[in-house]
């Protein structure tokens, strides 16, 4: 056996100073055979030396995202925001990216990443787009399956799947908007909200906007194939 892959994996920061992850992100790395290590905000100048020891990344789920970063004032509907968090996403994922190195986002973690490319995001999708749309941010579970996406056929996430509509749960209430090259749209939910992202000109760089990480976590086969790429890539 080689060495595993140590996979870096940011977390919620409230208020810029209490850290909250759940568990099920370190369960489905140390399931899909990387070692997970838990990032700390406030290290932007040395993102560089922390991008060259981790071998992939996971930018979790958490709050919002500062309107700002994409030129935007806040909405009266924006939650709260962590600018510590934010920056050092931003710079770290700058260098996982120049380095081509696997970067797997999810929820909150599609929306920066996103950002980091120079896309924008609506800042709540209930408020700021004008078709009916679905519950996105559904009142059960976290293992619940609460509506369908579809996937690209010829997308690293459809590819993935094997399949091209699947279901998924859901949390949130902002969403990627414009999606800058090289990346591309790779799924979207019935009601025309992006689901995924994923470059075209990197090794393995996937975004989702629900949590497949409890899925995984409890056997859901499309979720840990997901994080059993994710860490093969790594």
């Amino acid at each position: 056996m080689g060495k595993k892959p140590i996979i870096g994996i940011t977390s919620h920061v409230e208020l810029d100073y209490k850290y909250s992850l759940s568990n099920d992100y370190v369960q489905s790395i140390i399931q899909a055979g990387g070692i997970p290590v838990i990032l700390p905000i406030g290290v932007d100048s040395d993102v560089a030396q922390l991008a060259d020891k981790i071998d992939g990344l996971v930018l979790a789920g958490g709050g919002d995202i500062d309107p700002m970063l994409f030129g935007e004032e806040p909405h009266p509907n924006l939650g709260m925001i962590s600018p510590g968090r934010d920056s050092f996403e931003l710079a770290i994922i700058e260098k996982m990216l120049a380095a081509n190195k696997p970067i797997l986002a999810v929820c909150r973690g599609i929306q920066i990443l996103n950002i980091a490319i120079g896309g924008d995001m609506y800042q709540d999708i209930y408020s700021q787009k004008d078709e009916p749309l679905l519950q996105h941010s559904q009142k059960a579970t976290r293992t619940h399956l609460s509506h369908y996406v579809m996937a690209n056929e010829n997308s690293l996430l459809g590819d993935i799947a094997g399949q091209a509509k699947f279901k998924v749960n859901s949390y949130h209430h902002q969403a990627v908007r414009h999606v800058p090259k090289p990346f591309i749209v790779s799924a979207r939910s019935s009601d025309g909200i992006i689901e995924a992202i994923e470059s075209v000109e990197h090794s393995f760089v996937l975004g989702v906007q629900w949590h497949p990480e409890p899925l995984a976590v409890h056997g859901d086969s499309i979720s840990k194939n997901i994080f059993n790429r994710f860490v093969q890539s790594c």
